[in-house]
């Protein structure tokens, strides 16, 4: 879901510059996305050398976004969404 702000195995941040792990999450994503940069390569530029830290930010699985369709606002959204294509499909079936 948010990102821890430090490791669960070391419990220190990262980098010694003061970095914690949840600092690392953007800038890890944006170098793998608009850089293609490997994993290793990306967190190895951050400069995550711990394997329980690297670990920390590899495996992170970025939740927020997909609980937000929960929330009542998000409900609504949805179902208005639904509702448009389902009136979009029988439009095209007549």
């Amino acid at each position: 879901m948010i990102i821890p702000i430090r490791c669960f195995s070391c419990g220190k941040a990262c980098r010694l510059r003061h970095w914690v792990t949840g600092d690392l999450w953007e800038k890890f994503i944006k170098l793998i996305e608009e850089d293609g940069l490997t994993d290793g390569d990306a967190l190895d530029q951050l400069g995550c050398k711990r394997y329980c830290c690297r670990r920390m930010v590899m495996t992170h699985v970025d939740l927020i976004e997909k609980l937000l369709k929960y929330t009542p606002d998000g409900r609504n959204l949805k179902k208005l969404e639904i509702q448009a294509r389902d009136l979009e499909k029988q439009q095209q079936m007549m």
